[in-house]
Parts: C-alpha cells; sequence; structure tokens
C-alpha cells in the first residue's frame, strides 16, 4: 500500500485574512463536514500518520474544529496545523488539549494585512502567549514562519517590520542572540524545545496562466505527499490550490483506484525519470528550493 509522509486536506477554503502571499481560492467557498472528514479518515487508513489540515483557507475558522481533531485521534493520525495566528486564543482551549495535535505552524508574514502598530503589536502577544502556554501545557511542537526575509529588501517597510518581529520574538522568549544576525545566514532557528522560528523567501503559488519555468525535473508530488480539496478532490500535492490536476474525488472513489489511475502513474513515473507531465508542474518553481 503506498503511504505518504504529508496527506493534506483542505478543511475549508475560506479565511478571514486577505494576504498578497495568499490570493483567495478562485474555487467555490466550502467546508467539510465532519461526516466527509471522517469518511476521509476511513480511506486514508494504511496511507499516512500525518495530516496536514490545510491547503487554502483557514483552518481554524471551522466551527467544528475539536470534532475533527477528535476523530483524527480515534483514527490513529497525528495533525500538523498551519494557521495565520489570528483565531489562537479562540480556540486555545481546544487545540491545547487535542490529543492528536502534533504541531502548530503559525504564519506570522500574516501581519502585512494589520494595519496599525498597536494591532500588530497585540497580535504578536496574542501568538506568544499561545505558545509559552504550549510549551507549558502541551507535548506541540511550536513553528514560527516569516516566509517573506529578503536581505536585498533593506530599508524596506516589510524588512522594518520583520526587524520588529524579531526583536520581540527575542524578548518574548528571553532569548539570548539577536534573531536579525543568526537569521542572516538564511537558516531556521530552534528557538528552544519543541519552539522553531522558520524562515524563507515568499513563493508563488503555480498557476495554468504562468510561463514555463521547467519541463524537467522531480517533486515530492504524489511520492511523499498528497492533497484532498475541500470538495474532496484528490491534487498531487499542497500547491495545486485551484485544482489544476485533479486525480480523483475521495468522496467517491478509494485512494487505491485513485492512485491506480493512469495520469497518476504516469506523474509519478515523469517524477522518477526527471519529466514533468503536467502543465502546472510546469510552471512550478517551489520545487526549486529542495
Amino acid at each position: 500500500m503506498k503511504t505518504f509522509k504529508r496527506i493534506y486536506i483542505e478543511i475549508t477554503n475560506t479565511c478571514n485574512l486577505s494576504c498578497s502571499f495568499c490570493p483567495p481560492s478562485e474555487r467555490a467557498p466550502r467546508t467539510m463536514t465532519p461526516s466527509e472528514f471522517e469518511a476521509i479518515l476511513n480511506k486514508l487508513k494504511g496511507h499516512g500518520k500525518y495530516i496536514y489540515l490545510h491547503i487554502k483557507g483557514e483552518p481554524l475558522l471551522h466551527d467544528q474544529i475539536a470534532l475533527l481533531l477528535e476523530m483524527s485521534h480515534n483514527h490513529g493520525f497525528q495533525v500538523n496545523l498551519t494557521t495565520n495566528g489570528t483565531l489562537l486564543q479562540q480556540q486555545k482551549e481546544i487545540l491545547l488539549r487535542a490529543k492528536a495535535l502534533r504541531q502548530v505552524s503559525i504564519s506570522l508574514q500574516s501581519f502585512e494585512t494589520i494595519g496599525n502598530n498597536e494591532a500588530h503589536q497585540a497580535y504578536l502577544e496574542s501568538v506568544t502567549d499561545f505558545v509559552e502556554e504550549g510549551l507549558r501545557t502541551s507535548p506541540i511542537i511550536f513553528e514560527l514562519r516569516l516566509w517573506n526575509l529578503d536581505l536585498s529588501q533593506l530599508g524596506s517597510p516589510i524588512y522594518e517590520k520583520n526587524q520588529k518581529v524579531l526583536h520581540y520574538l527575542k524578548t518574548a522568549f528571553d532569548l539570548q542572540e539577536e534573531l536579525t544576525e543568526v537569521l542572516s545566514e538564511g537558516k531556521g532557528l530552534k528557538l528552544k524545545e519543541r519552539l522553531y522560528l522558520s524562515q524563507s523567501y515568499v513563493f508563488k503559488w503555480p498557476s495554468l496562466e504562468g510561463e514555463i519555468l521547467h519541463e524537467t525535473g522531480t517533486c515530492y508530488g504524489l511520492r511523499q505527499q498528497i492533497g484532498i480539496l475541500a470538495n474532496g478532490d484528490v491534487v498531487p500535492c499542497c500547491l495545486d490550490a485551484e485544482g489544476a490536476v485533479v486525480l480523483g474525488n475521495i468522496f467517491t472513489e478509494t485512494m487505491e483506484e485513485i492512485l491506480d489511475k493512469k495520469r497518476t502513474k504516469t506523474m509519478i513515473q515523469g517524477f522518477e525519470t526527471s519529466q514533468l507531465t503536467e502543465a502546472l508542474c510546469q510552471r512550478c518553481g517551489y520545487r526549486e528550493r529542495f
């Protein structure tokens, strides 16, 4: 049976922010029902251990997030959650008590939508308060993301705001080193036990309207990861946010049927021989990161 290191399940494609690095979905707004989610979990048994509750959308907007986490635990899955961080305090009790929750990744670059300094400070405080309580009371791993760092932006508003964020994190977590100096090496950091800072450049979501970047190359899609959109469509990876490469639908087919299709097998064989068989893959630059 084919297994994946990462299985992305988009429990909702709606969001409460509108960030430049994450354009809103062109698909119809949809939120997965608990019964749909459980049906997916049943079909995923044996195909992987870790599920990631996002592709597009803010997962903490789901009004049944507690039930979804409980279902995940009951079915033997561990959950990794990526959030913009704005709803952490609202969902704190649910998250920190969830037995299934392995890791929470918080996209701090979402601050670009938070206009004034006072609101931004309140946002950072709510995030660090959540993380500190989680470190004290749970086994959860926490990742703080700043996926907009670019040392060539010295002096720009984004650069200056990043510096303030890094300085705040140093103070909030009582760190010894200035993060701005250490991060100049372009690497992620372990700030303390179960707390990490991840920095990277902004990536561009691939689109069929984009220009062809490569026709050869490989990828983790369908080899180490697979994605399921909110309507049940199965896609090869977490970057096919608009369903350009729909391999099947988990609500009407089994994983075995979807993985046995000619299109799926052709993609996998192509990645194994450094051939990009899909137009979306030829227009995706994310795989250049690995």
